[in-house]
């Protein structure tokens, strides 16, 4: 991995091959590993020798090879590959805190991290208050001395609100904690260890795979932090042993070098949905759009060559609205009713009842998220006027 000539932007130029030549890097098909030399083996368990792998849970060289490449495509000086997006998310908090201690978080997250955070890590007798992100005095508020974590989403979800990652790096530098922000929905249009994110976290399952072929994960962050998480004798990554298999390591990181490709296309049909939805008269939410309230911070910390992202929403009042317009869609062609994103089709689910069913009901008020919200991610669709006129047949229908 070779860096470019302004160290300050962390941009690398990736050169990555087999030990015979191969243009794609091999797959290690290994559980462990040998040593010509005893001692050797005692300093890797001790953390004492670089480039040497001891056992697959720990690292091996395929999933080197991936966490390398993310590593490029954060900013970061290290990164580490898990086996689903919730393993790299609990790891990576699970690094940072301990009983007593305290984490501030945005209230609107995936609803599995959401679950995490209010339900099962209470059991660590671990605090978390929930705030919304885009109060920046809120979120200042809610810092107590034992704090350890700011966690929230570049654009969470599902109601798309953009967090401004200068001003809470700013707000968790000034406190001595960690920006931890999880990049999921938006790989290549925002980049937050560069505005000052201390770690980042992604499940690679979504865009970065682009398939909807695997589950996977990964962990961003400075090689302190890394290589702390690995440690053999405190690091949870490899005391909870969430390791990602070489073949499918091996898959992502073909995957991965569509993705700017992907991520222009993506976003490119979501503007385009987004503003016929608008000129329809629906209910949309969508951050190319300028009257959504998180528009100007998107502007201000994007990448503009990859646009505004494949998330849109739109809200049809009730459930059985949405779930009407939702399997009308399906039957039309449009896409899948279906959780999860980042597939080439486009997909579509109800998150109240859903990805986002973990938070209760009032929670859930309490946030704005309407029973009815329909969260779509935009596919890779080449004629998406033809894809809009299929959206606009069902509504039309539904209004009839």
């Amino acid at each position: 991995m070779k860096k470019t000539n302004d160290p300050s932007t962390r941009i690398f130029d990736l050169l990555q091959f087999g030990e015979y030549g191969d243009v794609n890097p091999s797959i290690t098909d290994s559980a462990t590993y040998t040593f010509m030399q005893a001692i050797t083996m005692s300093e890797t368990f001790a953390g004492q020798q670089e480039g040497c792998y001891l056992y697959s849970r720990h690292w091996n060289p395929t999933n080197k090879y991936l966490a390398d490449a993310l590593a490029a495509l954060e900013g970061t000086e290290s990164a580490w590959v898990t086996a689903s997006g919730m393993a790299a998310i609990t790891c990576a908090i699970l690094q940072l805190v301990k009983s007593g201690d305290h984490i501030v978080c945005a209230m609107t997250i995936y609803g599995g991290t959401f679950a995490f955070l209010y339900n099962y890590i209470k059991k660590f007798n671990i605090d978390v208050t929930f705030v919304d992100i885009r109060k920046l005095d809120d979120v200042s508020k809610a810092i107590r001395p034992n704090t350890k974590i700011i966690y929230t989403e570049s654009m969470t979800n599902p109601l798309l609100q953009i967090s401004d990652i200068p001003e809470l790096a700013k707000i968790a530098n000034e406190h001595g904690i960690k920006l931890m922000v999880d990049n999921t929905f938006t790989p290549m249009m925002i980049s937050p260890a560069r505005h000052g994110a201390h770690i980042v976290v992604h499940s690679m399952t979504k865009f970065i795979n682009g398939k909807n072929d695997c589950v996977a994960g990964a962990i961003c962050g400075d090689k302190e932090f890394i290589d702390a998480l690995c440690d053999v004798n405190n690091g949870t990554a490899m005391l909870l042993g969430p390791s990602l298999e070489p073949l499918r390591s091996s898959s992502i990181l073909k995957n991965l070098h569509t993705l700017h490709i992907r991520m222009k296309q993506h976003s490119k049909n979501a503007m385009y949905l987004a503003g016929k939805f608008k000129e329809y008269g629906a209910k949309i939410i969508y951050p190319g759009l300028p009257e959504h309230k998180g528009h100007e911070v998107m502007k201000k910390i994007m990448n503009p060559e990859f646009g505004f992202g494949a998330m849109i929403a739109i809200d049809m009042g009730t459930a059985a609205r949405a779930s009407r317009l939702m399997e009308a869609m399906e039957l039309e062609g449009v896409g899948y009713l279906a959780v999860s994103l980042g597939y080439f089709k486009t997909l579509f689910s109800n998150s109240g009842k859903s990805t986002s069913s973990e938070v209760p009901e009032e929670i859930q008020r309490e946030m704005g998220l309407s029973e009815g919200l329909i969260r779509f991610s935009v596919g890779l669709d080449n004629d998406i006027d033809r894809s809009w006129e299929k959206i606009k047949h069902c509504l039309d229908t539904m209004e009839n």
